[in-house]
């Protein structure tokens, strides 16, 4: 069993990879209320939520970045193509939660407080996630 001091750059490594993912996957989702949607509540919410972020960044944590060796970063088929708006508010939203799930449980090894935030966006992101499609249902 590893110790938390073998594979600490590793963690900072994973927690830098899923704050970017889910700041992106929040960026996209308010975009599209922002732009397309022109629902300014929405894209307010969200923007407020991205910020909520910025209590968890840590810029030492980019030394831990290894892009060149991500043993994932090629796109697989079904990342490449969406059909509609919808598929990139559901990609997305599904991003977001999924990478807020990550940060939870990562921080809990070593920021108990972080752990709580992120379930905190988590949840948050459920319900935004519900009040979207129902808004949008009816249009």
């Amino acid at each position: 069993m590893r110790t938390k001091e073998e594979y600490a750059d590793k963690l900072e490594r994973l927690i830098d990879a899923n704050l970017n993912r889910l700041k992106e996957g929040i960026r996209v989702i308010e975009d599209i209320n922002r732009y397309i949607y022109d629902n300014a509540a929405l894209a307010s919410t969200f923007k407020t939520l991205r910020h909520k972020l910025q209590a968890a960044y840590d810029q030492n944590r980019l030394r831990h970045r290894d892009i060149e060796n991500d043993v994932q970063k090629e796109s697989i088929s079904s990342e490449l193509t969406r059909r509609s708006i919808n598929d990139l508010i559901i990609a997305n939203f599904s991003r977001a939660e999924e990478s807020a799930r990550v940060l939870e449980e990562s921080f809990k090894l070593i920021d108990p407080l972080h752990a709580a935030l992120f379930k905190e966006i988590r949840y948050i992101l459920y319900a935004l996630e519900k009040e979207f499609f129902i808004q949008n249902d009816k249009k």
